[in-house]
């Protein structure tokens, strides 16, 4: 029985010869995401900014989105989201954080329990002040930080310092770009968002570690070939793994995003962005900074370099 392959084991693309292309687009297009985020800014959710949280369960199945958002904007409460949450006839209702503190949370509560009367079934009401969303965007940063810096102690202790770099910066480059298109998008960014970038972070790594086993593997096996050839027979190598991994994860997340409904829809954007700009930079980011920085043809073993992917 022949197996299926997406792509040829014997492929000789020069991916190393892009590199002068997709590092210089892969710099401009972080720094533009830095500049949006700082010009523009991020979308922050209720998570974030504080207010108010209804989930509500219609009689009527499905819910009447369009007249429940007719309804509720007549009451002049400022940002409001309504989309469905679960079954059809589950609808979740945010409110931005009102002027006035807890006192003026709770009128808003009222007056939309006085608008809707008595045909819906309140499941959950929540309040979200701005001291708790400010703990929560703190504790995020410190998340994703936190996780950034983790990766670099265990990369340069189970490679060299210069494979640690790459994959930092690798993994930054997809951070970083994935921000920027929630500031151009407008994309809602709430603590799901955070879930997102995190799972990103993970992602990535684990397709550069492949990549870098490779490589380790092929600089010990060939100890004249230039690190240019090295490097793209190593991604060569690994490239049916990557495309593979990369459409199969593609594939269910993309159902998640037609089919998930609205509440998870940013979350699944985000993913799908993540999964493209990180097998993209495991390739062209990842790989040519190692050959800019130098990567030495001694010391470290195989071995190590499988038991860092193996654990990664």
């Amino acid at each position: 029985m022949r197996h299926l392959r997406l792509v040829p084991d014997d492929t000789t693309i020069g991916f190393m010869r892009l590199r002068r292309i997709t590092l210089p687009l892969s710099g401009l297009l972080a720094i533009l995401s830095i500049v949006m985020f700082f010009a523009v800014g991020l979308n922050l959710g209720i998570d974030f900014r504080g207010g108010s949280l209804i989930e509500i369960q219609t009689k009527e199945s499905p819910a009447n989105i369009s007249q429940l958002r007719e309804t509720v904007g007549q009451l002049g409460l400022g940002d409001v989201q309504i989309q469905e949450f679960g079954a059809p006839d589950e609808v979740l209702i945010r409110v931005v954080e009102q002027e006035g503190g807890e006192l003026a949370q709770q009128a808003v509560i009222a007056k939309i329990r006085d608008a809707l009367g008595d045909t819906v079934e309140y499941r959950r009401v929540e309040i979200v002040g701005p001291t708790v969303s400010g703990e929560l965007a703190r504790t995020g940063t410190i998340a994703v930080l936190a996780s950034l810096f983790a990766i670099l102690i265990y990369i340069w202790f189970r490679f060299e310092w210069q494979y640690a770099i790459g994959a930092i910066i690798a993994t930054l480059h997809d951070v970083i770009l994935t921000i920027g298109v929630f500031a151009l998008l407008q994309l809602d960014f709430n603590l799901s968002s955070i879930a997102a970038i995190l799972t990103i972070v993970g992602y990535s790594l684990n397709d550069t570690v492949v990549v870098y086993d490779r490589v380790r593997e092929n600089v010990r096996r060939y100890r004249k070939m230039p690190m240019a050839d090295l490097l793209d027979l190593s991604v060569n190598q690994t490239l049916s793994r990557t495309i593979m991994t990369s459409l199969t994860t593609l594939l269910a997340l993309i159902a998640l995003y037609v089919f998930g409904g609205e509440v998870i829809r940013s979350f699944v954007f985000a993913m799908i962005w993540g999964v493209l700009v990180g097998t993209f930079s495991s390739i062209y980011v990842a790989s040519p900074v190692l050959l800019y920085l130098g990567a030495g043809r001694d010391g470290g073993s195989p071995t190590k370099a499988s038991t860092a992917a193996e654990g990664a």
